[in-house]
């Protein structure tokens, strides 16, 4: 209807007079059809995230480490505990050689032959072992470790602080109270001590518990004995803080048990701060296993691990310092990006920092 056939208002007429209305334009009827998009609070802390350079950073290097322990022993011919040889002997012309250099021996054998062998990326070590190779075994080596111990004290951590955050009263009391001997006991007193009850128990045993040798087994053991107590404290205090809204005793009046509160309606509450604790628990469980495995008690010769190659390599550091170098920068690496990550989870989850 044209403004022209615009029906006139009654001056008796209760209708409102259509005559002092404008039309819309186009500009404002596209801002009515402009709407937010639905989202949740993971979606909208994920974007938060991936706009923190440092943590986008660390995704990356994270990644890059990533690809290349999983695809670099499928390209480079050599074992970590391969001894490079001539004739059935070793080769002692490729005894700490540096980086991209080949061994006279190999030089030799690629001048008669007319081919190309793949390239000592590190060097080799004292014993004639491609050194790139040992470092990528040791990368796996500690990254598996601590990615398992974080699971590991994140299960215990999760159950036990639930079940004494929620229970309250002289349950919690008790159960804190053991957490507190836990907290007394000396973390590599009782990695030395199982080591050597390990070593009696287990005698000469096969499979993957011999490549882990006894040293190895007893970190995980002392990570899943002591070390999960920082988590159930802090779990405990998030329940103890999210059990008294109204949600909770809403699911408690129609009669749903402890374990599914717990599960369904106050755990989700408290994920963000279990999230962000476990991306921090992963870099100190590495620097953990490189300290102990720096002072020989890691992994079980001949498999290696950072910081057992950082130990081996600060024997020779004066003649081939390099050797320290890549061990010691791959655990930076690693531990620095976790931290920077865990930092930016922080940010993202906590929701007192949403703006």
């Amino acid at each position: 209807m044209s403004e022209n056939n615009m029906p006139k208002k009654n001056p008796l007429s209760m209708q409102i007079d259509l005559a002092k209305f404008e039309k819309a334009t186009e500009e404002e009827k596209r801002q009515q059809d402009v709407m937010s998009e639905s989202s949740t609070f993971f979606k909208d802390s994920m974007k938060k995230l991936f706009k923190n350079p440092l943590a986008v950073f660390s995704i990356i290097v994270l990644v890059a480490i990533i690809l290349v322990i999983i695809f670099a022993p499928m390209v480079v011919p050599y074992g970590y505990s391969e001894i490079l040889k001539v004739n059935g002997m070793r080769d002692k012309t490729a005894m700490n050689l540096g980086p991209m250099q080949f061994s006279e021996n190999e030089l030799k054998y690629m001048e008669e032959n007319n081919v190309k062998l793949f390239p000592h990326i590190f060097g080799t070590d004292e014993l004639s072992r491609d050194y790139f190779i040992r470092v990528v075994y040791g990368t796996r080596v500690s990254l598996a470790v601590g990615f398992f111990a974080s699971i590991i004290v994140l299960i215990i951590g999760v159950l036990y602080g639930s079940i004494s955050g929620y229970a309250g009263g002289k349950v919690d009391l008790f159960m804190m109270r053991i957490v507190d001997v836990i907290y007394s006991l000396p973390d590599m007193l009782v990695i030395i001590l199982l080591s050597v009850v390990l070593k009696e128990v287990m005698g000469e045993s096969t499979g993957i518990f011999a490549k882990l040798g006894t040293n190895m087994i007893s970190i995980f053991i002392v990570f899943g004995l002591l070390y999960w107590v920082g988590m159930a404290r802090l779990v405990r205090g998030q329940i103890l803080s999210v059990k008294e809204n109204e949600y909770v005793l809403a699911a408690k009046s129609i009669g749903a048990k402890p374990g599914r509160i717990i599960w369904k309606h106050i755990l989700p509450n408290c994920l963000s701060v279990i999230i962000i604790t476990t991306a921090l628990q992963i870099p100190s469980a590495i620097f953990t296993e490189s300290f102990l495995s720096f002072i020989g008690l890691g992994v079980a010769a001949p498999m290696p691990s950072l910081g057992s190659l950082a130990n081996t390599a600060r024997q020779g550091i004066q003649s081939y310092p390099y050797k320290l170098l890549f061990p010691a920068l791959m655990i930076c690496l690693i531990v620095l990006a976790l931290n920077l990550l865990g930092d930016g989870l922080r940010d993202a989850l906590d929701p007192k920092l949403k703006k």
